[in-house]
């Protein structure tokens, strides 16, 4: 679905509020950051949410001039990307992660076939959807709903169960005010939210533990010891660091493992190419990642780590590095931490 250009789209009119504004164009993109964020939890990928969100902006310059003061701008731009998600969302397969599909494969099973980039949910760039002046409460909750987990429960619901409950739980929106954007009554917005958190509760996969603290001092000595073990290929070391029921998955294959006997396994046979690889840091779904670049610099995959209780418990690798790597900003290749800084810089 992604790739379509989202100027090309004819607009939808849109009734819009009045804004006392001189320069709407910096109005609209104060709120981009924002509305990627909703975008993304909706569809499940970070370039399809850019298409939204580009759509948006274009929907609502178009029709800026005929704003009539009936709602704020923030609302009336929601409006605008709810209904661009949902438009996107007809018809489409729902998002998921190699877990979802399938039970754990054993080491010895083939990789297969990579499945086509609409299969997956994708990771994105904490920089792209959480405000850096936002309330730090407020930031913890935004970091918990974008967590991959979170995405792929919500790609479970309805695509209007899922814009209530985004509304509704992550932002904080009233049953009136999410009403009164979907075009609905409050009555079918509080049937359509029991719902949303029924089919969470029953998916095993929703936002239900206490949402992660920003990185401590032991939270980031696990991160370098991986980072270590990692880099000098130690199972030792990767031993001490992986939780015994850790994950690991590759999207776009579906295959994944679960255990860390396996993982190790799997690194030492099949993943032997991981071999003197080189991590740079980076923040995606609210969690620790890593730029992974095999022994030679070329790109190899984006990871995504899940800790819990002082261990790694999943190892997310997404390997489609040609259009990953530029949207976190890291280099096409790695020339060592001088290259990464400098390219960091620019």
């Amino acid at each position: 679905m992604s790739g379509a250009g989202a100027a090309g789209r004819a607009p939808v009119a849109e009734e819009a509020p009045a804004v006392q504004a001189a320069e709407p164009v910096e109005q609209l993109e104060a709120h981009r950051s924002e509305l990627t964020g909703y975008c993304y939890r909706m569809l499940g990928s970070a370039f399809e949410a850019e298409d939204a969100v580009q759509e948006t902006m274009v929907r609502a310059w178009r029709s800026y001039e005929r704003f009539e003061g009936r709602a704020s701008l923030r609302s009336w731009l929601y409006r605008i990307a709810t209904n661009v998600c949902l438009d996107l969302l007809k018809g489409s397969q729902r998002r998921a992660r190699p877990m979802d599909l399938a039970s754990p494969s054993s080491v010895d099973s083939p990789i297969g076939t990579g499945l086509p980039e609409a299969t997956w949910i994708g990771p994105i760039p904490d920089q792209r959807v959480l405000a850096s002046a936002a309330d730090p409460a407020d930031t913890a909750v935004a970091r918990e709903s974008i967590r991959l987990a979170f995405i792929s429960a919500l790609q479970r619901l309805a695509p209007r169960q899922r814009a209530v409950l985004i509304l509704r739980e992550v932002l904080s929106w009233s049953a009136s005010e999410v009403a009164e954007l979907l075009g609905s009554s409050v009555a079918s917005v509080n049937s359509a939210l029991q719902r949303a958190r029924a089919t969470l509760a029953a998916s095993g996969d929703g936002a239900a533990e206490a949402p992660e603290q920003p990185l401590d001092d032991a939270q980031q000595a696990l991160l370098r010891r991986y980072v270590d073990a990692f880099e000098r290929f130690d199972m030792d070391a990767l031993t001490a660091v992986l939780h015994e029921d850790s994950t690991l998955s590759m999207p776009p294959y579906a295959l994944w493992l679960r255990g860390r006997a396996d993982i190790l396994k799997w690194l030492l046979g099949p993943g032997g190419g991981c071999a003197g690889s080189h991590l740079v840091p980076v923040r995606a779904n609210g969690r620790a990642g890593f730029g992974q670049y095999r022994a030679d610099g070329k790109p190899w995959a984006l990871q995504v780590i899940e800790t819990a209780d002082g261990r790694v418990t999943a190892l997310q690798s997404f390997l489609d590095t040609g259009r990953l790597f530029p949207l976190f900003g890291l280099p096409p290749r790695y020339d060592g931490p001088a290259g990464i800084s400098s390219a960091s810089a620019s």
